[in-house]
This record gives C-alpha cells, structure tokens and sequence, in this order.
C-alpha cells in the first residue's frame, strides 16, 4: 500500500496518490462536511486520503484559509458569462441541499 503523503508536484500541495490539491478540500473542510459528503463530490478519494489532508488543515488552517480568500477573490475579478455563473450558483444550492439531507437521514439513522 501507497503511503498517503502531502507532496508539492509543482501545482501546490496534493496528495501523494491523486491529483486532488489541498485547496481542493478546503472549500469543504470549511462547510464542515463529512469525508462521506466530500467523497459523494469527489469519488476518486479514500477516507485515508481525506484524513490525511483534513490533519494538515487543522495544522495549517489560517494559512490555508487565506489562500482560499485570495483564490476567491482572484476568481471573482475573472468573471464568467452570466448564463456560467447562474449554473455555478445552482450547483452550489443544490450541493447544499444534498448535504443537508445527508445530515437528516445521518440523523434519523437512515445513512448507508
């Protein structure tokens, strides 16, 4: 078996088995999700390799949340067309939503 590992490959930090960054998860990790909502969006990912970035947020969480700000705020002067963003902005409510019927059926005992 592959140690999992935080490398830096030359795009930032990712984990040493997948392409999927550090800041990749951020966004989650700040929605406060569970590893099984994080891999219902990303599949590809273990729970091994989500513990393993989840640590090194918890141990670099300033710095890695400023990072997410200014990749925020990079991307919100690169405006998409109007029809792009309305898309992005349905996407978002409707992972929302997904989340928080997860979270019900978590707590009524009915999650897989």
């Amino acid at each position: 078996m592959n140690t999992i590992e935080i490398v830096n490959r030359g795009r930032g930090l990712q984990l040493s088995t997948s392409r999927v960054t550090v800041q990749d998860l951020v966004p989650y990790f700040q929605d406060a999700c569970t590893y099984d909502e994080i891999i219902r969006w990303i599949p590809t990912l273990t729970h091994e390799e989500i513990a393993v970035v989840d640590k090194y947020y918890r141990e670099h969480r300033e710095e890695l949340d400023e990072q997410d700000r200014r990749i925020r705020e990079r991307s919100a002067t690169r405006k998409n067309p109007e029809w792009v963003e309305a898309i992005l902005k349905g996407a978002r409510k409707e992972r929302l939503a997904i989340m928080e019927q997860l979270r019900k059926e978590q707590a009524n005992g009915e999650a897989k």
